[in-house]
């Protein structure tokens, strides 16, 4: 886990303003920073490099690292999870390594397997950037899911890519102009990373499962990007239950396996919910004694998950570290803008605020890799919305009887249907139902276009889990879980975002995933050898919440009217926000009662987080 940075230009590059874009993600890579700086042809290249050590913690593993027969050069951010396979694999056919890290078993893949199938047979998070001197090529390319992330942007004759946006916007160096529909997507269905395109206009994402080749041969620097994996919505041949289950098992124990494979400590994020449980119980199982797990809990009880922390500790035998996170909104509020800093990006939520303290604790108590359920939502249809989009694709169908017995399960079950609420499940209905809405669009937002978030016509349930993963929610939180926990050089690792896993869950039967009135159904199933019975026939779990919500409405209103919507606010100024629609909309928002109404606490803070990133970032606009 690190941060990357490279310019390639036919002139040489300002030293000063490459040390100050270095420096600005230095929180990347605290252990060690190296640069490389060549000429392919008329071209000026420099690579940079800050290095969270990992694997390997000798200077072996340090970066840019240089073949030593080509002289191709890489600069590399993540972890390839299977470099032991890998390694063994490139040692049987007689290549020799020096040191342990995987970042040197990547290099040796790249030159005797080529790009395209090193990439097939990676399995891990990665950004990286690899300069081929022999073709006179520079590649740079993403992990399936987007776990790591990488900007770039041409200019001319110039190509800048780094693993932050304040990174490249200070390479660049000049003035840039907002995205206005990235900003809309925030603002009005909270969403970012939807495509590659970012805040910025001109700055780009490299698409994930993708690499973008540049040719260095000429005086013309062109880029070709092509796809290297798609994910499978539909499957020929399906499992049997009980083969199912077992392949569940084994993909899901391959992958914590792979994930614990560390040279410092190792800990897991334990909600107490069936996700986080499942990495615990399973790690456990599989012998490994050392590792730390660590909670977060409340002193508010409606918010608490401690019982079934607890729950878990004591079943696996392991301790705990209880994190109390502030119960005080103006204490969240005051780290409010430091995470806006590290998020590159407006955050979602008071919740982004607590993960980043959370990450801070994780520091504290020496854990530097930290493994956590992000993902299985999305494969599992752990989501409420999925049983809404199942039974809108069973009532397509003409399935009424499947849709009603559905319903029915659930209904008996008390899960889900009794958790339901209008104004979360608004923004995923078609447009004529949100008819009422009050808009707070300004003028700058009038062509801004919806993004349909709901079940698309003739649309599969996988279909649009497969819309989730790639486009409208794991790109999103892996955005949050990279920032966040680089903000504090901890690196985060997603067990459920194996390739394998996604492979097998996406395509799998709804009947696998919606089941008897339970969510979740195969991994509840699968984890019986593994967790009890109070942890995997859960009804009630919450998430990483607090009751902001009820802070926006009451303790912080005076601060959010005075500091964030007053006339000098930039969201006003900009013509981002009509102000006297949202102050409308805000006192309506704090006259509905809790748990009840059709606004969301999101359609309120959105214009707080996005005053605040403007604010942070107003240096570069």
């Amino acid at each position: 886990m690190c941060g990357l940075l490279g310019v390639v230009s036919q002139q040489t590059f300002d030293q000063n303003k490459w040390r100050i874009a270095s420096d600005l993600q230095a929180h990347r890579g605290p252990d060690d920073c190296g640069n490389w700086r060549g000429k392919v042809n008329d071209w000026h290249i420099q690579l940079g490099h800050q290095r969270l050590a990992i694997l390997d913690l000798s200077p072996k593993g340090a970066q840019p690292m240089i073949h030593p027969r080509t002289q191709s050069v890489l600069v590399f951010n993540g972890e390839i999870y299977n470099f032991v396979e890998l390694r063994s694999e490139l040692e049987n056919i007689g290549l020799l390594f020096e040191g342990s890290s995987d970042s040197e078993v990547l290099l040796q893949a790249l030159e005797h397997w080529g790009l395209d199938e090193t990439l097939s047979r990676l399995n891990g998070m990665w950004a990286f950037a690899w300069l081929d001197i022999n073709q006179q090529q520079l590649h740079l390319t993403r992990d399936r899911c987007g776990e790591k992330p990488l900007y770039w942007a041409k200019r001319e004759k110039e190509l800048y890519f780094a693993s932050e946006l304040k990174t490249l916007l200070t390479l660049l160096g000049d003035h840039q102009t907002l995205n206005l529909q990235a900003v809309g997507e925030y603002l009005e269905q909270g969403l970012i990373d939807t495509d590659v395109n970012t805040f910025i206009s001109g700055v780009q994402q490299v698409r994930s499962g993708a690499r973008i080749t540049f040719s260095v041969k000429s005086d013309f620097l062109s880029g070709h990007e092509q796809t290297y994996w798609t994910c499978p919505i539909e499957s020929d041949s399906i499992l049997a239950w009980e083969p199912f289950l077992e392949r569940l098992r084994d993909c899901f124990t391959s992958s914590i396996r792979m994930r614990l494979r560390s040279d410092v400590p190792v800990g897991i994020l334990l909600s107490g919910g069936l996700d986080s449980s499942s990495i615990a119980g399973v790690a456990k199982a599989i012998g490994a004694n050392n590792l730390q797990l660590l909670s977060a809990v409340s002193d508010d009880a409606r918010f608490d998950e401690s019982p079934f922390i607890d729950c878990v500790a004591q079943h696996l035998d392991w301790q705990v570290t209880k994190v109390r996170l502030p119960d005080q909104p103006e204490q969240l509020f005051t780290h409010l803008e430091q995470a806006t800093w590290f998020m590159d990006a407006p955050v979602g939520s008071l919740s982004n605020v607590a993960h980043y303290l959370l990450m801070k604790a994780a520091k504290e108590q020496g854990i530097t890799v930290v493994l956590s359920g992000q993902g299985a939502d999305e494969l599992l249809c752990g989501y409420r919305k999925f049983l809404g989009f199942y039974l809108q694709s069973l009532v397509r169908n003409s399935d009424y009887w499947e849709a009603l017995k559905t319903l029915g399960n659930f209904w008996a079950n008390r899960t889900i249907i009794n958790q339901f609420s209008w104004a979360e499940a608004k923004r995923y209905l078609p447009a004529i139902l949100r008819t009422g809405n009050l808009s707070i669009r300004g003028p700058a937002l009038q062509e801004f276009r919806r993004r349909d978030v709901g079940l698309p016509p003739n649309a599969t349930l996988s279909q649009r889990q497969h819309l989730d993963l790639m486009s409208l929610s794991v790109p999103t939180l892996n955005h949050f879980e990279d920032r966040m926990s680089m903000a504090w050089s901890r690196e985060i690792r997603l067990p459920f975002l194996d390739p394998n896993l996604i492979e097998l869950l996406i395509p799998a039967p709804p009947k696998y995933k919606l089941n008897n009135g339970w969510t979740k159904y195969a991994m509840r199933c699968a984890m019986k050898p593994f967790l009890p019975d109070k942890i995997i026939w859960r009804k009630d779990k919450q998430g990483f919440v607090n009751p902001q919500s009820e802070w926006i409405k009451g303790k912080l209103r005076d601060k959010i009217i005075e500091d964030f919507f007053n006339p000098d606010s930039l969201i006003f100024n900009l013509g981002i926000v009509d102000r006297l629609a949202l102050l409308k909309l805000y006192n309506k928002f704090c006259l509905q009662k809790q748990n009840q109404g059709s606004i969301f606490f999101r359609d309120i803070f959105s214009a707080i987080g996005l005053e605040t990133w403007l604010r942070k970032f107003q240096i570069y606009l």
